[in-house]
């Protein structure tokens, strides 16, 4: 069970102490029937931690939340790189938000993902997940649609089993995910007012691509030596 908070504070020293407290509490995966799934930018070095515990691959699934006009920090919604959508269906009623407006804003989100999976997949190949376990790992959960966008696309991708690990969700974000998995590995369930992933780390900042290069050059590296 998850560890529950009623107030934000720091637990993690950064993403990597987090991915290593988080695939203690994993348990025991055979490594060639298991796919770690990475969100960018954010998931990635807490993945690594994972990949390399379980002695499984490394890949990347890319859901990018699709924001407000005008409010680019709030999001109603996810789309992944195959297209599938998650709508926020209450905030999209409540901001009376048109069709066609949530539309444009879901291919502006579209074209920056179709940038972002060209430079990563320069890096890495993507790993078929048929019929195998797909772990998918963020570096927490706020509102859970971008996470529910990735479980979609895990669906629509046919793997035979779902696992969602995150180090810390908003108590919403959990009750969201939780129902939509095989599994949500979750080490703290913060049931607060507000809620910022970046309040449970110790040492945060927003990744760039180049950050995540070098995360993969350095996952790509330890893989050569094995």
């Amino acid at each position: 069970m998850p560890r529950v908070v009623y107030e934000e504070e720091p637990i993690f020293k950064d993403r990597t102490d987090a991915g290593r407290k988080l695939v203690e509490r994993l348990g025991d995966f055979p490594g060639s029937e298991v796919v770690v799934f990475a969100i960018p930018r954010g998931g990635i070095p807490v993945a690594i931690e994972v990949a390399g515990k379980l002695v499984a691959p490394l890949d990347v699934v890319m859901p990018r939340k699709i924001t407000i006009p005008d409010d680019p920090e709030t999001g109603f919604g996810a789309v992944t790189e195959d297209g599938t959508i998650v709508l926020n269906e209450p905030l999209v009623r409540r901001l009376e938000l048109p069709e066609p407006v949530i539309q444009q804003q879901a291919e502006v989100t579209q074209a920056e993902i179709t940038r972002r999976t060209t430079v990563y997949r320069a890096h890495l190949p993507e790993t078929n997940v048929d019929g195998k376990t797909a772990i998918i790992i963020d570096d927490g959960l706020a509102s859970g649609y971008t996470m529910v966008a990735a479980v979609k696309s895990m669906k629509r991708r046919r793997a035979a089993r779902i696992v969602v690990a995150v180090p810390v969700a908003s108590g919403t974000a959990y009750d969201l995910v939780k129902r939509m998995v095989d599994e949500l590995v979750c080490l703290v369930v913060a049931r607060t007012h507000g809620f910022a992933v970046a309040s449970f780390y110790h040492h945060w900042r927003d990744l760039t691509d180049e950050d995540v290069l070098r995360y993969l050059a350095d996952w790509r590296a330890t893989q050569v030596k094995k």
